[in-house]
C-alpha cells in the first residue's frame, strides 16, 4: 500500500489493555502523529489491510492472535511498516526473536517516554530512506507509462496540454471518443506531476453498480451492509497523496455526482456506515466520451460538478483526425505484439500503410491495435505485410461485419439505441 505524501506519521497501537493504549495515544497525539488503536493482533491486521501505518507498536501477549504471529502477518501485508514490539514479560531471547522476524525494535514495559519518541524518529528515518530508495530505483530503471505515440499537430497539442497542466495541482477533464487513449493521458498527467511517487488509482464510473458507488469510492465500516465483514478503504483513501482517475464520469448517477462534489469542495469523505470525516489529499483527473454540456441540458449531469472538474481540459482526438500518425502507431504495436507472442518482427509495405490510412477508424487506437494483432497472427509465417493482406484480413472482414463499427463507436446500449433512433429519423425524412 502506498505511503501518503504528507509528513504526519501514521501510528497503530496494538495492545489488549485499553489503559495502556489510551495513555500511549495521548502522549503521541501531542506530537505530529495520527494515531489509531487495535485491541489484538487480528484487529491490527484488519486495520493494516485498509490503511498504511508508518509505525506499529505491538504488544506480544494478547488473546486471539499474539504479537509475534501478528508481526509476521503485518510484514506480509505492509513490509514498509516499522513494527516495534512491546512487552512486560520480555527477555533477551524474545527481543532477539522479534527482531529476527522483522521487528524494527523491542521495548520493555513500563515504557519510557523519551525512548518511545527516539524510537519513532529512528523508525521514521528508516521509513523515509525506504521511500527515497524506491523513488531512486524507479528513476534509475526509467519506469514510466507507455509513450504517447504520434507526431501530428493534434498529438503535439495533447502533449503541450499535459506539460501545462501536470505540474500545477489542479483538476483536469479529459475529453474524447472511446479508444483514443484518455487513460494514458491521465497517467502522464500524474507522472509529470509532483504526485508522481504517490498512487495512481483508476475508477471506471460506468462499471460501478449503482448500489455500490458510495462503498467503492468512499469505503465502508464493518457491518455497514450485508457482507461488509471488515472496514474497507474506498478509492479516495487509496489515492491519498496521489491521483484519482475517474474514467467515464459522464455515466455516473446524479446521487454519486453529489457525493463527489462534496469531496472535491471539502477534501473530506465519510465511509458508508460511519459519521467520522476523513481528510484526503487527492488530485482528481476525470475523463468522458460524452458531451457534458449536452448531458447538463438533459439534466443527467450536475453543472456545479462540471465547473469543478473542468479547470483544465484536454481533448484527445479520434484516429481519423490524426491519420498521419498511423505508420508510427503500427510500428509501435507491431514490435510490442511480436515481442509478446515471441514472433519475428514484420515489415508493413508502403501500400499496406496507405490502405490502413484510408480506413474509417471508428474504434480509434484500440481498434488499430486489434487490427495489427490480427494481421500479425494471420501473417506470422511472412516477413512482410502487404496491401493484399489488408484487403483480405481487414477490408473484407469490415464488409462482412459492419455492425462491429456501431459497437466500436457506442460503448453502451443506450448510446447505440440513441444513434439508431437518430438514423431512423433521417431515413423517414428522406424521399423514397
Amino acid at each position: 500500500m502506498a505511503k501518503r505524501a504528507t509528513t504526519t506519521a501514521r501510528i497503530l497501537i496494538v495492545d489488549d489493555e485499553a489503559p495502556i493504549r489510551r495513555a500511549l495515544k495521548s502522549v503521541l497525539e501531542n506530537e505530529p502523529y495520527e494515531v489509531d488503536e487495535a485491541e489484538n493482533g487480528k484487529d491490527a491486521l484488519e486495520k493494516a489491510r485498509v490503511k498504511h501505518y508508518d509505525v506499529v507498536f505491538m504488544d506480544i501477549k494478547m488473546p486471539q492472535m499474539d504479537g509475534m504471529e501478528a508481526l509476521e502477518k503485518i510484514r506480509e501485508i505492509s513490509p514498509d511498516s516499522c513494527v516495534i514490539m512491546i512487552s512486560g514479560h520480555g527477555d533477551i531471547k524474545t527481543a532477539v526473536d522479534s527482531v529476527r522476524k522483522g521487528a524494527f525494535d523491542y521495548l520493555a514495559k513500563p515504557l519510557d517516554l523519551n525512548r518511545i519518541l527516539i524510537t519513532i524518529r529512528n523508525a521514521m528515518d528508516k521509513s523515509n530512506l525506504i521511500t527515497e530508495t524506491k523513488v531512486l530505483r524507479r528513476r534509475v530503471n526509467g519506469w514510466k507509462p507507455q509513450e504517447i505515440i504520434g507526431e501530428s499537430d493534434a498529438i503535439r497539442k495533447v502533449r503541450e496540454k499535459i506539460d501545462f497542466a501536470a505540474p500545477v495541482d489542479t483538476r483536469v477533464l479529459i475529453l474524447g471518443p472511446n479508444g483514443t487513449g484518455k487513460e494514458l493521458v491521465a497517467r502522464w498527467v500524474h507522472e509529470k506531476s509532483r504526485r508522481a511517487d504517490g498512487p495512481f488509482v483508476e475508477v471506471n464510473c460506468a462499471a460501478i453498480p449503482k448500489d455500490l458507488v458510495e462503498s467503492i469510492l468512499f469505503g465502508h465500516k464493518k457491518g455497514a451492509f450485508t457482507g461488509a465483514h471488515q472496514d474497507q478503504a474506498g478509492k479516495f483513501e487509496q489515492a491519498d497523496g496521489g491521483t484519482l482517475f475517474l474514467d467515464e464520469i459522464g455515466d455516473m448517477s446524479l446521487e454519486a455526482q453529489a457525493k463527489i462534489l462534496r469531496a472535491l469542495q471539502e477534501h473530506k469523505i465519510t465511509r458508508l456506515g460511519d459519521n467520522k470525516d476523513i481528510t484526503v489529499n487527492v488530485r482528481v483527473v476525470a475523463a468522458t466520451n460524452k458531451n457534458l454540456r449536452e448531458e447538463i441540458d438533459r439534466g443527467s449531469f450536475r453543472i456545479d460538478l462540471y465547473n469543478r472538474l473542468e479547470v483544465v481540459d484536454i481533448y484527445v482526438p479520434p484516429l481519423n483526425e490524426r491519420v498521419e500518425d498511423i505508420p508510427l502507431l503500427v510500428e509501435h504495436f507491431m514490435r510490442a505484439i511480436c515481442e509478446e507472442y515471441g514472433l519475428s518482427e514484420k515489415r508493413f509495405t508502403v501500400d499496406a500503410l496507405i490502405q490502413l490510412r484510408n480506413i474509417d477508424w471508428t474504434g480509434n487506437i484500440r481498434q488499430l491495435r486489434n487490427v495489427v494483432e490480427r494481421l500479425i497472427i494471420y501473417c506470422r509465417d511472412k516477413k512482410e505485410i502487404t496491401d493484399d493482406d489488408i484487403s483480405e484480413h481487414v477490408i473484407a472482414r469490415r464488409g462482412a461485419h459492419r455492425y462491429e463499427d456501431l459497437f466500436n463507436r457506442h460503448d453502451t446500449l443506450e448510446e447505440l439505441l440513441r444513434y439508431v433512433a437518430s438514423e431512423f429519423k433521417k431515413f423517414k425524412g428522406q424521399r423514397v
